[in-house]
């Protein structure tokens, strides 16, 4: 069949020699599927939208690459000339802009670690020696990570510290431009000199950064989500300082032979004098009063450990990606011609703010059925302006903040809708994490879906009442109006008709049978049979429908079966082999640890679950939980690897005890207040940042240890040694 005049002359029967043809029975014409959504862009309120994915372990700019390539490609040589390809969402800007950041970041860090080096150095071409360390170790960290296929990401770049990298290079380049200084004015062999100075220093400068690394290496022992980002990170940083140490070791003693030919001259830096001075005179109060900086060191460690209850804790700070994603929840048994109708007024709206660059729409579900949602749920991408264009300076609204705020204002003119704001990669590894449309969820699971959604209403309903809690929502699978039919079994068994020959008729009449398909060239077309509107529009006519038996009597449905209305279920969630309903929540002006804890406590006590049911915290919550647990092992197992590195490096446990107990007990300290301080909680990232502050905390420990031995090997008395600090 070629045409619909092919499918009209099908014939399929005859009447006394008549053949009965299908234009006899029918209309033949060429429709669409029931549409399933809509897309709206701009101002065009049905468009066409693609969405391209990314295989797992492909990098992001090499295939958007390709993807750009292709898309001209299909503009300049496919396409018709009046129908173009236009991206209006391209992940490829978010990982520029963010790419941009972390240079400017490292760009600026690099100029003040050079400063910061001039100010204590005092010589220009120390400084430069030591600051030529930062890009070689860069460099070293991605050819070995180019090798190993891993490719960098903001965590992994953003979390690189200079001052890290280069603090056994500026011990090193201190003790060989001190030693040099020294012999100011005499005759000495300058590689000598060198030589011994790198001597003094490479055995704690190699260990230290075997005690840094050693503070990344826990992080290895992290899964799940925590483990994906932060693992790259880990890998960076320990190339980067495994690089920085073969530099020290080797390059900057080559260059400060050939640029120290002429020997120096230590220069006096008056303000670091004064603060030395201010440090030895209170460093020789400690020394003399030991009990009491101990006992002052113990008590303020302690008061410090008593903020960690009132500091609260997150699973990963928030990244703005510079665009909103707005979520309209409508009422859920809105049709499709009702939901189509409200989407633009949204749009419109959205459109209206000079912020926004463009809006696209979501209604509905895409044909494939790969995001399972109805008419109710509509989705807005909204893309914005840089943050420094003159709309947002000179504009009504200055902060992202502002904006949603306002726009949810005009939006609460919609009544029955619910508003939801997040951003685009954001909500779809929100989608991820708690399969549903939000990352923080309670999920009831149980068999019965009136008993799940009377107690998720509980549970909502209880959970208004604590603070911090916002944007509550039952995801309600129930309420949707439906046609039930309970077919009489002894009925249909006097006319030797089966139910699933009930089944067959309603299938063809009310949705629509394929019964073959249509070809043309390489595309093929479903050929479906389906009663006209009239014959299925209402219960009366489809209890008219008729129903074949055996001996070729048509049997009206409703003498078969009793037809109803009533309500079921629009859709149904399963996770671990069960029925649930969630409940989406927000948590805004609360630390995500205590809010849910509260929570916690007032669920457990006001909504008591039948046997059978179960709940569960998920999404970014549960992904705290976890990521908190190993962080317990961790924590301790970084601290166990870095004591043993360090009697490997003495051979006794005095030191290392020492060491230990110095920096566990000074390093949370300023960590702690200093996010009490910025209301900032404890984060995944955090604590590995204190891992890693931990590592330079024992390399300096090291490195004063280790001087402090040489100088009383070299006979000098305890009051020298103080001095000499």
């Amino acid at each position: 069949m070629r045409d619909t005049k092919d499918i009209e002359n099908v014939v399929v029967g005859a009447n006394k020699g008549t053949p009965i043809r299908v234009r006899d029975i029918g209309q033949v014409e060429i429709g669409h599927a029931p549409r399933l959504g809509e897309f709206g862009f701009q101002k065009n309120d049905d468009a066409v939208e693609g969405v391209i994915l990314m295989r797992r372990g492909e990098q992001t700019q090499t295939v958007m690459g390709d993807v750009e390539k292709k898309t001209e490609q299909l503009n300049r040589q496919i396409l018709p000339k009046d129908v173009k390809i236009r991206p209006f969402y391209d992940r490829s800007d978010l990982v520029d802009l963010t790419t941009h950041t972390v240079e400017d970041n490292l760009l600026r860090g690099m100029i003040l670690v050079f400063i910061v080096l001039m100010f204590f150095l005092v010589s220009f071409r120390a400084a430069i020696i030591v600051s030529l360390t930062i890009p070689l170790s860069l460099l070293f960290a991605f050819i070995v990570l180019h090798a190993h296929d891993v490719s960098a990401n903001l965590l992994s770049i953003g979390a690189i510290d200079f001052g890290i990298i280069i603090d056994g290079t500026v011990v090193m380049m201190e003790n060989i431009y001190r030693e040099l200084a020294e012999r100011a004015g005499t005759e000495y062999k300058l590689n000598e000199v060198i030589l011994a100075a790198a001597r003094d220093v490479d055995r704690p400068i190699f260990y230290s950064v075997a005690v840094i690394i050693a503070g990344y290496l826990p992080i290895y022992a992290l899964s799940g989500p925590a483990g994906k980002l932060f693992h790259p990170m880990a890998d960076t940083m320990s190339f980067a300082l495994l690089g920085g140490l073969v530099l020290t070791l080797t390059l900057v003693p080559v260059l400060a032979s050939y640029w120290f030919r002429g020997g120096v001259r230590e220069r006096v830096n008056r303000p670091y004098e004064a603060i030395k001075r201010f440090y030895a005179g209170k460093l020789e109060w400690c020394l003399d009063h030991r009990g009491w900086t101990l006992a002052v060191a113990a008590v303020i460690f302690g008061l410090t450990l008593l903020l960690v209850p009132f500091i609260g804790g997150e699973f990963m700070p928030h990244l703005d990606e510079g665009a909103l994603w707005v979520r309209a929840t409508m009422p859920y048994t809105i049709s499709f011609e009702e939901a189509s109708k409200v989407a633009p007024q949204i749009r419109d709206i959205l459109m209206s703010y000079p912020q926004v660059t463009v809006v696209g729409s979501e209604l509905g579900r895409p044909d494939d059925g790969t995001d399972p949602t109805g008419f109710f749920n509509c989705e807005f991408y909204v893309g914005l302006k840089p943050y420094d264009d003159k709309t947002w300076k000179q504009g009504q609204f200055h902060t992202k903040e502002e904006l949603i705020k306002s726009i949810n204002q005009r939006l609460t003119a919609f009544p029955g809708i619910v508003f939801n704001y997040t951003q685009p990669a954001e909500d779809a590894v929100d989608e991820a994490l708690t399969g549903l449309k939000s990352s923080l969820a309670v999920k009831v699971y149980g068999s019965d879906l009136n008993v799940l959604e009377e107690k998720a209403l509980q549970v909502k309903n209880v959970l208004q009442g604590v603070r911090g809690f916002t944007d509550l929502t039952v995801v309600r699978e129930l309420g949707q109006p439906s046609l039930l039919l309970d077919v009489d079994r002894e009925k249909i068994a006097r006319y030797g008709i089966n139910i699933s020959d009930v089944e067959a008729v309603i299938q063809a009449a009310v949705g629509g049978q394929a019964t073959t398909q249509v070809i043309q060239g390489e595309k093929l077309f479903d050929l479906v049979v389906r009663m006209q509107p009239q014959f299925r529009s209402s219960p009366e006519q489809i209890g008219n429908l008729l129903v074949g038996t055996p001996d070729g009597l048509q049997i009206p449905l409703k003498e078969l079966a009793e037809i109803k209305e009533g309500n079921g279920a629009s859709f149904i969630y399963r996770e671990d082999n069960s029925r649930y309903i969630g409940v989406q929540y927000s948590i805004d002006g609360r630390d995500l640890e205590r809010a849910v804890r509260d929570g916690q406590k007032v669920v457990d006590k006001n909504v008591h679950l039948p046997g059978g049911y179960w709940m569960s915290w998920g999404g970014e919550y549960s992904q705290f939980v976890a990521a908190k647990a190993q962080m317990m092992v961790i924590g301790p197992l970084a601290v166990l690897v870095i004591f043993l590195i360090l009697f490997a490096l003495y051979g006794n446990f005095k030191f290392p005890f020492t060491i230990a107990l110095g920096v566990v007990m000074t390093e949370p300290v300023g960590a702690l207040i200093a996010l009490k301080l910025t209301n900032t909680p404890f984060s995944v990232s955090s604590v590995l940042g204190l891992l890693a502050l931990m590592g330079v905390s024992v390399e300096t420990a090291v490195i004063l240890v280790s001087y402090i031995n040489k100088l009383r090997l070299a006979g000098g008395s305890p009051a020298e040694d103080r001095m000499g600090l």
